[in-house]
């Protein structure tokens, strides 16, 4: 079943709604030897960046944090967010209190109170790609280098 293609901007607009409503993000990222890990996670966005917690010393807490580099994506295969990404990598007390809080009401846990050493990860977008069906293929990057091209 194809529809009409979406504008860029609608493709924007429904980007930023997912980012805003959705709770989970699959998380692909890789050792520095190569070897690949993908993993659900849940997160917040604050109009600028993905914030995600996981423990310090699982697969991808190790390899976002020697990396720095990670790729996201949001919603169903036929109708995805791709999100390419620079990490930024934070002890789990150094985010003001707010922005701990806001994520934990958002995901329905605080990491903060785990016994397990977490930390978040910021992941700054530097490239972020929208599309439903081949008929959105083209047009589909929405943001290069960090800018909006829509």
């Amino acid at each position: 079943m194809s529809t009409e293609p979406r504008s860029r901007a609608q493709r924007r607009r429904d980007t930023e709604h997912r980012l805003t409503h959705d709770i989970d993000v699959w998380v692909a990222s890789a050792s520095p030897d190569g070897t690949p890990y993908l993993v659900p996670l849940s997160f917040d966005w604050d109009g600028e960046a993905v914030l995600v917690a996981t423990s310090a010393d699982s697969p991808t807490g190790r390899n976002l944090a020697a990396t720095r580099t990670a790729r996201l994506a949001l919603g169903l295969t036929r109708d995805v967010v791709m999100i390419e990404g620079d990490v930024e990598v934070l002890a789990i007390d150094a985010l003001p209190r707010q922005v701990g809080d806001r994520f934990a009401v958002r995901a329905g846990f605080d990491p903060r109170s785990l016994t397990t050493p977490y930390r978040w990860f910021r992941i700054a977008p530097g490239r972020i790609q929208a599309w439903r069906e081949e008929n959105e293929l083209t047009d589909r990057e929405l943001m290069r280098d960090g800018r909006w091209l829509v």
